[in-house]
């Protein structure tokens, strides 16, 4: 069932005040998680295998985070999950009033059922054969296997307690949908306990001056698409369906496509490694796709950077060794050994270093006086001489051959 639209801006205002409104209710797709986890796979089959994986946002009795690895707890190879949930779960304290006899349970008797929950899965028994997984399912696989954890909080599940770091302290790989309105201090804590992650976030966040440096160092880095890659959000009945894409799904489920997220990450894929493919300068000028290009007689230049304005990815001229402004989206096809990240014309710290006319506001590029988009500052990196490295071995070996003769000659 399509919905009418006003407009795709709607829909990206309405997750930008996310942050000022802290309407932080925006669950993640299944079908979302699973082809992005898969990509990892394709790359590295082991990547999640021996590991914990904390999903230190999600709900179990909402969360397609806890249902998807809980479906292929076996399968990936997991040592434990561990999910909590922020505040309580209503439907979570139902399912196990009926599990009855849970060790845990009795152990937590004295805390009231108005607190946020942890679930600790240590083994699972085969249940990808069952149609519409729910809850339900999880309460069986724990009264089957004493392993299991269910455990009332003290706290309200705030990825910030001293419960929840704990067991931050425990986990290998934290992969959950944060809060938009506390991205910045969760991805903090990520890097403080220096932990592996896979996180949804606002493409926005590529310019915080928490993340950026973090990406120009490569430790972290965007997952596999950004923009519709992610196809929507599951949102409360109380959010508004904003957007020509948002719609309600055959499960009655309210989904509003906001089109500028992406997947950050520390874990390694093999689309970063795929080098992207460009034209020359002059072959862009004569036959770019773009009209702004084609046909001109070179690059603009900017006022206060010694760098050209490039103002698409696939543009970058493949023969230039200077510095060029790219657009943020460039980082979607990022490969750290093609090019190297010099800096950011909107990022404080990042920009300075490589500006040449102080007296233009620094937030932005000019050309001819006038503001520009803000742009990521690349160029290519230096590749090795492969002629000359071969020609000094040659060198080398005739060399050798020569003391050798000069020695059977004595």
């Amino acid at each position: 069932m399509m919905v009418s639209v006003r407009s795709r801006k709607n829909s990206i205002k309405n997750l930008k005040n996310a942050r000022r409104l802290k309407k932080d209710e925006f669950y993640t797709q299944f079908s979302d998680i699973q082809k992005e986890v898969e990509k990892y796979l394709d790359y590295d089959q082991n990547t999640f295998r021996n590991k914990v994986v904390y999903c230190n946002c999600d709900d179990p009795s909402e969360s397609n985070f806890f249902r998807y690895f809980i479906l292929n707890f076996k399968k990936f190879g997991l040592k434990q999950l561990i999910t909590v949930s922020y505040k309580p779960s209503s439907e979570i304290n139902k399912q196990f009033d009926l599990a009855g006899n849970n060790k845990i349970n009795k152990k937590s008797k004295s805390i009231k059922k108005t607190t946020a929950n942890k679930l600790i899965i240590n083994n699972v028994d085969n249940i990808l054969k069952i149609q519409n997984f729910n809850l339900k399912h999880v309460v069986q696989q724990l009264k089957k296997n004493k392993e299991n954890e269910w455990v009332l909080l003290k706290g309200n599940g705030d990825f910030r307690s001293e419960e929840c770091v704990n067991l931050l302290n425990l986990s290998d790989i934290v992969v959950t949908n944060p809060p938009f309105s506390l991205f910045i201090p969760f991805v903090k804590q990520l890097f403080e306990y220096k932990k592996k992650f896979l996180i949804i976030g606002n493409i926005n966040c590529l310019s915080y001056k928490e993340i950026f440096p973090q990406i120009r160092k490569n430790k972290i880095w965007v997952g596999n698409g950004m923009g519709r890659w992610i196809s929507g959000f599951i949102v409360p009945k109380s959010y508004d369906l904003y957007g020509k894409e948002a719609r309600i799904d055959a499960d009655g489920n309210r989904i509003v496509a906001t089109n500028n997220c992406l997947w950050l990450t520390n874990l390694d894929h093999g689309r970063r490694h795929k080098p992207l493919s460009l034209m020359t300068m002059m072959d862009n000028l004569k036959y770019s796709k773009h009209k702004d290009i084609r046909g001109k007689k070179k690059y603009d230049k900017y006022d206060n950077y010694d760098a050209i304005e490039v103002p698409y990815t696939d543009s970058i001229p493949s023969d230039y060794e200077g510095v060029m402004g790219v657009p943020i989206t460039f980082l979607d096809k990022y490969n750290p050994k093609q090019f190297e990240i010099l800096g950011n014309s909107n990022v404080t710290g990042e920009r300075e270093h490589l500006m040449n006319n102080i007296k233009r506001p620094s937030n932005c590029t000019y050309i001819n006086g006038k503001p520009q988009f803000a742009r990521i500052l690349i160029k290519f990196r230096k590749k090795k001489n492969i002629y000359s490295e071969c020609t000094i071995r040659q060198k080398l070996s005739d060399k050798i051959f020569d003391i050798r003769r000069d020695v059977r000659a004595v």
